[in-house]
């Protein structure tokens, strides 16, 4: 049921961000695209938003996809290096539009790369240079 209710928030905070005009809301940050990493095929465009309130998104495009493997996170990295401390969750869907909300304590201008991250194994499966 929790899983549901997570669902169906996150739902609702994609499509309120999709159907209003973003710039009213928050400002593009920082954009990207994946490429696969560790044999992984990770695709698709990465956007990182600094809104409003002073707080940040990460949204996955809806052309976003990944093969699959255990324990997919999302965080960021600088110049090839994933850095644990800005882990935003576990990877909500392996295909499609998805929102991350980025903790206060983590300052989106000290990074330069999403990453797709397999806690499992300590590997990339996806990295993105933002822009």
């Amino acid at each position: 049921m929790k899983s549901l209710v997570s669902k169906i928030a996150l739902a609702a905070v994609a499509a309120t961000l999709i159907s209003a005009p973003l710039t009213a809301q928050a400002d593009v940050a920082a954009t990207g695209t994946f490429e696969g990493a560790s044999d992984h095929i990770t695709t698709g465009g990465v956007s990182v938003f600094k809104t409003a309130d002073g707080g940040a998104l990460v949204i996955l495009d809806s052309d976003f996809s990944l093969d699959g493997a255990p324990d997919p996170r999302v965080a960021f990295g600088k110049d090839g290096k994933h850095v644990p401390l800005t882990d935003l969750g576990i990877l909500q869907n392996l295909n499609g539009t998805q929102v991350y909300k980025v903790p206060a304590s983590v300052n989106v201008d000290d990074f330069n790369e999403v990453y797709i991250w397999c806690l499992q194994f300590a590997v990339p499966l996806g990295v993105a240079q933002l822009n």
